[in-house]
């Protein structure tokens, strides 16, 4: 059965992502704009195996279908397709890609007009037309090729201070994890002091063998040993689509996802005094954003995870920023995505603003607003984890080592929040076979511990 998850559809090459399968959801894809009057979609690619043709394929599909369909004319980030639909006034946009997941799989993202992901009432209405695209005699049709990087690039440029990369040097290294943000930081950064080393820049479907996920710590150690090797100022490493982020400090040790999105959102609130609309978290980011939030009078919504759900926010209310705990953050207004090479840049642009490393910005973050410590770990899916789940919903605990529990949330799995703002959170992933586990707390001996015991009411309740 072809069903869409937090961010699109997604299959094992050869498997369940096949060209007759990927025809099926072209073409109810195809049924479900023209039904909704839609008249043109982009398509862009990233540099898994066979990406190119998949995309070819699909543009060949909906531009016989009668839409103008123009296909990248090279691999691209997501943020380049959810920018070209944006700012290019398409109906859709289209994104052959599995993100950060393993080189077996290929995908089928899906964005909006305004440049978003697309919200589930859109994906499962595509749903509802692939029994109809079964049926349906594909008729191929010409389509058009388009730069989608060089659009994109300028408005990254266009969105960051300039200025301040000028007034002093900064080295970063680049890691783009093989994906599709290579060679796009040089261009973004041109004319400027910075000085950028890049690895893995180069195509390898196989991703090294490892997940191209930047915030899984042990997936940048060629990252991490490069900012030491030369020196750096700071490591970003971007996923296989380039939507996420991750950072290494000037010492090569990670800054987790959950520290990121707090500077960041410091960033755009304290140096830009950006206001006026609401913060978006989904519900596996941690309590930071939650304290500078309150500090600086600013409405936070919770949402469950997938970037989807923050765009079911933007369409009836101003979102200012909008992020999660996998890596993915948005000035909103701008472009309603994650753009990992955009946020990886914004936190040299807080860095060259303060005249702070990064450990510093860190350190001072927790002195402000308290420490937090974060560890996730996914498990194998099992019926044993699925029945675990609804039991905790059902009777989740009441205290864990005489700390009480405060708040419990089950829009998302299920999220056990503490009296001190510590968190356990229980999910099965969207995006992958796995179920995960998250935790953080103002210690990291707690936060192991906190870890383990949630580990063990999965596997034995």
């Amino acid at each position: 059965m072809i069903k869409f998850g937090t961010d699109g559809w997604r299959g094992v090459i050869s498997k369940e992502f096949t060209f007759e399968n990927l025809k099926k959801v072209a073409v109810a894809h195809g049924l479900a704009l023209k039904e909704d009057g839609a008249e043109r979609v982009v398509i862009g690619y990233d540099l898994r195996f066979l990406s190119e043709e998949y995309g070819e394929f699909v543009a060949k599909i909906l531009s016989g279908m009668g839409l103008e369909a123009v296909l990248s004319e090279g691999f691209c980030p997501t943020p380049a397709v959810s920018y070209a639909t944006k700012y290019g006034r398409f109906n859709s946009g289209i994104v052959i890609t599995a993100s950060h997941n393993l080189g077996k799989y290929n995908g089928y993202k899906v964005k909006e007009s305004f440049g978003g992901a697309a919200r589930t009432e859109v994906t499962r209405k595509i749903e509802e037309k692939i029994p109809q695209a079964e049926g349906y005699r594909v008729r191929e049709g010409n389509f058009k090729v388009e730069d989608l990087n060089t659009p994109y690039v300028e408005g990254v440029r266009g969105q960051l201070e300039l200025s301040l990369f000028n007034e002093r040097e900064v080295k970063i290294v680049h890691d783009p994890m093989y994906g599709a943000q290579q060679g796009l930081m040089y261009r973004a950064l041109l004319g400027t002091k910075a000085q950028i080393t890049e690895i893995h820049a180069y195509r390898d479907p196989l991703f090294g063998g490892k997940h191209p996920e930047p915030v899984v710590e042990e997936n940048i150690t060629a990252l991490k040993e490069k900012v030491r090797a030369v020196g750096a100022d700071i490591g970003i490493a971007n996923d296989g689509d380039g939507d996420r982020v991750g950072i290494v400090d000037e010492r090569g040790n990670f800054v987790n996802s959950q520290i990121v999105f707090a500077l960041l959102l410091l960033h755009i609130l304290r140096n830009r005094g950006m206001r006026g609309g609401v913060v978006v978290k989904t519900v596996s980011s941690g309590y930071l954003v939650d304290r500078i939030c309150r500090k600086f009078g600013v409405e936070l919504l919770e949402v469950p995870v997938g970037f989807k759900n923050i765009s079911e926010v933007l369409v009836r209310e101003k979102v200012l920023f909008g992020g999660e705990e996998s890596g993915g953050y948005a000035l909103v207004d701008y472009l309603p995505e994650r753009d990992g090479l955009l946020m990886g840049l914004l936190v040299v642009e807080k860095m060259l603003a303060e005249g702070k490393t990064v450990s510093q910005m860190v350190e001072e973050l927790f002195r402000e607003f308290g420490t937090a410590y974060y560890r996730r770990i996914d498990l194998p899916v099992s019926q044993e984890e699925r029945e675990a789940l609804e039991r905790l919903k059902e009777n989740p605990p009441k205290e864990w080592k005489g700390l009480k529990v405060k708040k419990v949330l089950t829009i998302d799995g299920v999220k056990i929040i503490f009296e001190n703002d510590a968190w356990l959170l229980f999910r099965p992933s969207g995006t992958e076979p796995v179920f995960r586990v998250y935790a953080e707390s103002p210690d990291r001996e707690t936060t192991r511990e906190l870890l383990e015991w949630g580990v063990s009411l999965v596997k034995k309740s």
